[in-house]
């Protein structure tokens, strides 16, 4: 078959589920308690397709440790494998439990990375450097002060406390893993739940190095990521950077999406508010 016939793979993406026991948020439109029925409908979704994994970019509930109590579960009647990633709002619990959220995902560690039919995907933990993940008096916390405030001091929109940063030592991991996958021949999708572009109040408080650091490479196809929930879209040199809009929000209409893989292109099909794209690549 021709590459414009079959796609190499598929896989399903989730964004921002971020369920809580809540009543609705009427100002900022969210529905944190329908989440439950709409990953259901989701997943169901996804058990109709041969997908090679579901990744979930983030924010998978919006606040208190036994909300992992309901939703985890809704992922067991995923056929396919799962990957998580960690969001601002999963460290909303409280702090004796901040150090726990990574391993009660399934997660050994909450950055990582993995390869699929000549692509590497690498999974960031963007929660890393910030003012809610790390435990109170870390360093950490005081780099996140540091950072928001030489953004501040140069009129950057994304100076704010829901925002985070990755440490230099995973960036340092991220620049060798971008080798790896280069010497090895894959492409590369990388996942975060913050973006980086385009310029935004809701970036990682270090997106401009990140998207320096990823310019600086033509096999990085595709940047994934949720946190900005009204989704957004943009291109720097090969490289799609494609935020996808939060599932938690509007009463009724949900959003997730499935990407195909192709030779040539990605075909993302959005259901609900998600939009679909067609992305030629290079």
């Amino acid at each position: 078959m021709s590459s414009s016939s079959a796609p190499l793979f598929r896989f399903g993406v989730v964004a921002d589920p971020q369920y809580a026991a809540l009543e609705p948020n009427l100002e900022l439109d969210r529905y944190p308690a329908k989440s439950l029925a709409k990953l259901q409908e989701a997943i169901a979704e996804f058990n109709r397709h041969d997908l090679a994994f579901v990744v979930t970019l983030g924010d998978i509930i919006d606040r208190h440790w036994e909300s992992f109590d309901d939703i985890l579960p809704v992922y067991a009647s995923l056929r396919h494998e799962r990957y998580f990633l960690l969001g601002n709002h999963d460290f909303a619990v409280a702090p004796e439990h901040l150090t726990k959220v990574v391993n009660r995902v399934g997660l050994s560690s909450a950055y990582y990375d993995f390869s699929h039919a000549g692509y590497r995907f690498i999974a960031l933990d963007g929660n890393e450097v910030s003012l809610f993940a790390p435990p109170e008096g870390d360093p950490r916390r005081d780099e996140a002060k540091a950072l928001m405030k030489a953004l501040d001091d140069a009129g950057a929109p994304n100076s704010h406390r829901w925002n985070g940063a990755i440490s230099n030592t995973q960036y340092d991991w991220l620049a060798a893993k971008l080798n790896e996958a280069k010497a090895a021949g894959e492409k590369v999708v990388v996942m975060n739940h913050y973006p980086v572009f385009p310029e935004n109040s809701h970036d990682a408080l270090d997106s401009e190095r990140m998207l320096a650091l990823l310019s600086r490479h033509d096999h990085v196809v595709a940047y994934l990521n949720g946190h900005n929930h009204a989704g957004n879209f943009g291109t720097v040199g090969g490289t799609y950077f494609i935020n996808f809009k939060g599932m938690v929000d509007t009463e009724d209409n949900s959003a997730y999406a499935i990407v195909a893989v192709y030779e040539d292109r990605l075909e993302i099909a959005g259901f609900g508010r998600e939009e679909s794209r067609v992305l030629s690549l290079s």
